[in-house]
């Protein structure tokens, strides 16, 4: 309670709440001329504000908008005698303008979640290296901050430590906690599990990843639907209507049904409360901003309330393979060696090899051989592009490639062997071979592994019967491979970067409403075109700002999930909307027979607009 009671609107409306019931004892104890003066505190009280929005918006935007409806009700309810009833609309109005003030504040709070990942305030060393206490906001590009040890990194930079353990489950998902050396990109918001660190600053405050994502989040909130706009635009239009019919019908009521003067105005201000489009106003906002704080809060942005509506029309989705199905670095996933061949000796000699080489496929090997014990060799010549030559022992052994290692050799590989290696180079792998005085021992196959949730989410999309497309400038063979480990139903393979714009065009004539996954710079022109574009977080800058989506964790579940999430809120909007189009209709009709009275009128209408709010607000608890 006390957290509401600091919002201003709605301690108004508690003020103006206890003033009818003080009025409402004064007129039971027949004081009326000492009530009517409650009544009308407690309609300056609970419709200043009201007021106030809707003069400022009718002089400044030109706009006439519901709160004006409600204060001419109120005062035209109070002008004929009936204070209560005015005070009491004035009342229930107020107190649903308040608690949609505050569910749209809820919905917003996933930006001031975000800004809560990452510290006020951050370890400075100074010029005489003493540690000094400063806003995070004050950093500048270069400066060297320390974090100790369970302490949140508070700004983007570079590791200045041999070594850190850094948690990143805020950006990317992972629990395990994730290694890194000297030069490695730390990330504010991040938390430092292991030794006390140093980095050094690399970006302004107000560029850092989570800078970037609180200002999407912002500008996307910022972004109405197509529903919401829609609404916005007819509300000035629906207003002026209500206001010329008003009188109208208590001139009909009048001098036709000849109810008298009295009983004709009073109708006439039941009709300007009951046709009031206040729950049609509110059916679309607090649905929209609570989708876009639930993706918020579940590591996904969406660029304004329009994608979220075209999110729920997606027939296909076409996906990057590289980086964005498949983890975007190769990774061991087959050894063979030779029959006889001592497998711990060469494990041994190709990991001692490659210990000191920072090239992709040796970190995949030595990743592989990470319980492999380091023995001492004796000469190893790197050969750029080829592999490594190595004198151990009296042996001459080599590590490289098929040209390399068998050919210059002239090493002849067994019929089972060779079609093995046939089978691994078919799909993709890179097959990095070992021999020993010319003679194969072993080789190792390498393959840019596919991502642990990419097989999950494409089986999602299947079930949601969304056609599942891979575009890959990789060959035939490698992207049929991937897509039968992930599911996917369709391929395009060996396209260059400037033919995936082109073959979405031919996909779209297709499908109809497409939309595009993907991370480089390459992908760019395709996330543009499409009709939902998604960039993983880990991607370029120019692929997050080109995309309409961007998935912060890099979790492809949430693809499935967005759509899931725009189809829900789709389906409450148009319940929002046709259940107060029902309400305003079923209480006009009530009022026409003299059914209803003032009070009932605005509970019933009111009444609604907090129903559709709450309504709009489940998707906050939204689950896939």
């Amino acid at each position: 309670m006390k957290k509401w009671l600091q919002n201003k609107g709605f301690r108004n409306t508690v003020i103006c709440a206890v003033l009818i019931v003080i009025g409402i004892v004064l007129q039971y104890q027949s004081l009326e001329n000492v009530a009517i003066p409650v009544f009308i505190a407690a309609f300056l009280i609970g419709g200043y504000y009201s007021a106030k929005n809707g003069i400022e918006e009718l002089i400044h935007d030109k706009h006439l908008n519901v709160d004006v409806l409600m204060i001419l009700a109120a005062v035209g309810a109070s002008i004929i005698g009936y204070w209560m009833e005015g005070a009491l609309l004035i009342f229930i109005f107020s107190l649903a303008e308040a608690m949609e003030s505050m569910a749209n504040e809820k919905s917003r709070n996933a930006i001031s979640e975000l800004m809560n990942l990452t510290p006020d305030e951050a370890r400075r060393y100074n010029e005489n290296g003493e540690i000094e206490v400063v806003p995070t906001a004050e950093l500048k590009v270069g400066d060297k901050v320390q974090v100790p040890r369970g302490e949140t990194i508070p700004i983007d930079g570079k590791l200045l430590s041999t070594d850190a353990v850094v948690n990143e489950a805020s950006v990317t998902g992972e629990s395990v906690p994730v290694e890194k050396l000297t030069g490695d990109e730390v990330i504010g918001g991040t938390i430092n599990e292991g030794n006390r660190i140093d980095m050094e600053v690399t970006v302004e405050d107000s560029n850092t990843l989570f800078a970037k994502i609180i200002r999407l989040v912002d500008e996307a909130q910022s972004s109405p639907s197509k529903t919401a706009s829609f609404i916005e635009s007819i509300e000035d239009t629906y207003v002026k209507v209500v206001l010329v019919g008003v009188p109208l019908f208590i001139a009909l009521a009048y001098f036709v049904l000849d109810w008298g003067w009295t009983e004709s105005f009073y109708r006439g201000m039941v009709l300007l409360t009951v046709a009031s489009p206040c729950a049609l106003v509110a059916s679309a906002t607090p649905a929209t901003l609570s989708a876009i704080s639930n993706a918020a809060r579940n590591g996904m942005v969406f660029k304004g309330g329009q994608t979220i509506d075209n999110t729920n029309a997606l027939n296909a989705i076409i996906f990057d393979k590289t980086g964005t199905l498949t983890v975007g670095e190769p990774a061991v996933t087959d050894v063979y060696y030779v029959d006889g061949v001592d497998h711990a000796h060469v494990d041994e000699v190709i990991k001692s090899a490659e210990s000191g080489s920072k090239h992709p496929i040796a970190v995949a090997i030595l990743d592989y051989l990470e319980d492999t014990p380091l023995i001492e060799l004796g000469h190893v010549e790197d050969i750029t592009g080829k592999g490594f030559l190595i004198q151990n022992k009296g042996s001459e052994w080599k590590v490289g490639k098929h040209s390399y290692v068998l050919d210059e050799s002239n090493i002849q590989l067994s019929e089972e062997v060779k079609r093995v290696v046939i089978e691994k180079e078919s799909t993709g792998n890179t097959v990095i071979f070992v021999s020993r005085d010319n003679e194969l021992q072993a080789f190792y196959a390498l393959e840019d592994v596919v991502k642990e949730n990419a097989k999950i989410a494409i089986e999602k999309l299947n079930n949601m019967g969304i056609q599942t497309i891979m575009v890959t400038g990789d060959n035939e063979n490698t992207g049929k491979h991937i897509a039968k480990q992930v599911g996917i139903k369709e391929v395009h393979a060996n396209k260059m970067p400037d033919e995936k714009s082109s073959i979405l065009d031919e996909l779209k004539e297709k499908y109809g409403n497409i939309g595009m996954v993907g991370d480089g710079v390459n992908d760019a022109p395709a996330l543009a075109k499409s009709s939902v574009g998604f960039a993983m977080g880990s991607g370029t800058d120019i692929a997050m700002e080109t995309a309409d989506v961007v998935l912060i964790k890099d979790d492809l579940t949430m693809i499935p999930y967005s759509i899931g999430l725009s189809k829900k809120m789709k389906r409450i909007v148009i319940a929002n909307v046709l259940f107060a189009i029902a309400v305003i209709a079923l209480l006009i009709i009530a009022n026409l027979f003299q059914a209803i009275n003032l009070p009932l009128g605005v509970i019933g209408h009111e009444g609604s607009t907090i129903l559709v709010i709450l309504n709009g607000l489940r998707l906050l608890a939204y689950r896939d």
